[in-house]
């Protein structure tokens, strides 16, 4: 027969057990990232915000815990056509959190926070709508876009408040063309683009013709002015050259007739396959028999350069001269090339105002024959020696003759 010591002890250790369990039953934790609601054949009874150990009653309350954190929500790319007609496409993510445990589990039920994204997306796109569609397209692209997206997020935060739930942010994370419009509108910038280019070619163009005229008219106007002056040079040097000849001449005829017949032998015999049909006795070969010694006929005394040599002016030495810009105006007065940056290049002065004083050249005078030049004067300049008057030369003394 069993004592009843031993029968307290067999009683004892299964109601030790059934206690253990309803206590642990009745007690739950609440996570400080969690909210807790206590409900009671499906009603809430007791809500639990503050983190620590609670109690329920065992096997009649149920606990059902909500993340207390601030929660994300991507949305899907979605078309928004702004105040302008421009269609962009738009991502978007909110943040948001639970504020009402009590109006969180009436809003969404059982299905919990995947309900909730569920009805929330489409409240956060209608506000992107509303708000982007009211603000043309420029608004929508520029880098300052955080009063749209506060009022986005205002917009949101009112339309979800039955919810039980807190928007805290929203942010457009691309705002881009649809793929439809991009190949028009690089096109579009292409072609402006091509046209800023074609301006600036355009315009260098022009510049380039205004720098390439006014250098032709420098060239031509240097051109010009050098070939004249070139050209007076060459006339005073042929008339001082004439006047040279025609003083050598005319000191003695016989002497130019001769010179001038040598001339024609050089340029008649030139050694080629030529015939002459003429006169032995003929002019032409007057000097070919006698060299006309005895009918020249000297001065008896030298004879001073005549004043067609004496008063030819001598070429003047080139000197450095000093190098000026011209100054070279449009039909308006305004220095040409100003517009265009040109700079004409600097070129000596007598050729930007070049001398237009009239030759000096005396033509020359030849003596006549028999006639000589009297001497110069002292201290008078040979140039200014006139020709002597027409007189007969006086034959030199014997002993003058015979010491030359």
């Amino acid at each position: 027969m069993a004592t009843p010591r031993s029968f307290l002890s067999v009683i004892a250790l299964p109601a030790l057990i059934v206690v253990a369990v309803v206590v642990m039953s009745s007690l739950f934790i609440v996570d400080e990232r969690e909210k807790a609601l206590v409900l009671r054949l499906g009603r809430v009874v007791d809500v639990k915000e503050e983190p620590g150990l609670a109690v329920k009653v065992p096997f009649l309350d149920t606990v059902v815990k909500y993340d207390d954190r601030i929660l994300g929500l991507p949305t899907t790319p979605l078309e928004v056509t702004p105040l302008d007609d421009r269609r962009l496409v738009v991502d978007a993510f909110a943040r948001w959190r639970i504020t009402d445990v009590v109006r969180f589990r009436q809003a969404v039920g059982v299905a919990g926070i995947e309900a909730a994204l569920v009805r929330l997306e489409p409240i956060v796109k209608t506000a992107i709508r509303e708000v982007l569609g009211s603000v043309p397209s420029t608004d929508v692209l520029s880098d300052d876009r955080t009063s749209l997206m506060n009022q986005i997020r205002d917009e949101a935060r009112r339309n979800s408040t039955g919810l039980g739930i807190e928007i805290i942010d929203v942010r457009l994370t691309r705002t881009d063309l649809p793929e439809q419009n991009l190949s028009a509108t690089y096109a579009r910038m292409r072609a402006e683009r091509e046209r800023e280019a074609a301006d600036e070619v355009a315009r260098g163009n022009e510049a380039a013709q205004r720098v390439r005229a006014a250098a032709d008219r420098t060239v031509v106007e240097l051109t010009s002015e050098a070939r004249k002056r070139a050209e007076v040079v060459r006339g005073e040097a042929d008339a001082t050259r004439n006047a040279i000849y025609a003083d050598a001449f005319g000191r003695d005829p016989e002497f130019f007739a001769f010179s001038r017949s040598m001339q024609s032998y050089e340029r008649a015999l030139q050694g080629s396959n030529s015939s002459f049909v003429m006169q032995p006795d003929s002019e032409f070969f007057d000097y070919l028999a006698s060299d006309g010694a005895e009918r020249a006929n000297p001065p008896s005394v030298p004879v001073p350069a005549g004043n067609s040599a004496g008063t030819a002016p001598a070429p003047e030495a080139a000197t450095d001269e000093d190098l000026v810009t011209p100054t070279v105006t449009d039909r308006e007065g305004k220095p040409l090339g100003e517009s265009a940056g040109v700079k004409l290049t600097p070129v000596p002065e007598s050729l930007v105002t070049p001398p237009e004083e009239p030759s000096e050249t005396v033509p020359p005078v030849a003596p006549e024959e028999g006639e000589a030049a009297p001497e110069p004067a002292a201290g008078e300049p040979e140039a200014a020696a006139e020709p002597a008057p027409d007189t007969e030369a006086e034959p030199a003394p014997d002993e003058e003759t015979t010491g030359n």
